[in-house]
């Protein structure tokens, strides 16, 4: 069993950081929190999602990347791992030989909720990317069968829950044509 340090450290530290295991962890007020693996379904739905969003993307031109796993710094020792986000190529650019922990906010953040992920995903991540002013996150929910996405306004997020056949409404793509039930037939192989 591998523990995770007790003692603070920096975001400076964080990119750093290798105990020389392969987990993945969170910094949240400069302590690790260790990040456990995906379930399959989770792994299911972000990979459908990436591809529907790069899809879309590719549709539409757009100078925009979506990644999966990637970290996002939303405080001064505090940085987030997204299931799928999506960002500028300026973003990606500046990060090119870099970890992939982007410092500006990606357009797009998607998370999906897990058993242990629930008040992450619902609550502290919800008000961090607030904070940082990501103007659309999407906690894409397989327990409850529904899709919220979160559109910024004045500093705060405005709800609209989609399910079962459903279209998701999203400012960020206002063309895509997935609907609900899409993603979660998707992680479950049916």
């Amino acid at each position: 069993m591998v523990s995770t340090p007790v003692t603070s450290i920096t975001f400076e530290e964080y990119l750093t950081y290798d105990d020389g295991s392969d987990f993945h962890y969170e910094l949240v007020d400069g302590k690790l929190e260790l990040m456990n693996p995906p379930t399959i379904q989770n792994f299911l739905i972000a990979k459908f999602l990436e591809q529907g969003l790069d899809a879309e993307i590719k549709r539409c031109s757009y100078p925009w990347l979506g990644f999966r796993e990637s970290g996002v710094r939303t405080g001064r020792n505090k940085s987030r791992l997204t299931d799928l986000s999506v960002v500028t190529l300026e973003q990606t650019r500046e990060l090119l030989n870099a970890l992939a922990v982007f410092e500006s906010p990606p357009l797009l953040i998607v998370e999906v909720v897990s058993p242990e992920s629930v008040k992450r995903d619902y609550r502290h991540k919800r008000s961090e990317y607030a904070a940082l002013e990501v103007p659309e996150y999407w906690i894409v929910d397989p327990l409850q069968g529904k899709i919220s996405v979160l559109l910024l306004k004045d500093g705060f997020y405005e709800e609209t829950v989609f399910t079962a056949t459903q279209k998701i409404g999203s400012r960020t793509f206002p063309e895509l044509a997935i609907i609900v039930d899409q993603v979660f037939t998707a992680g479950n192989l049916s």
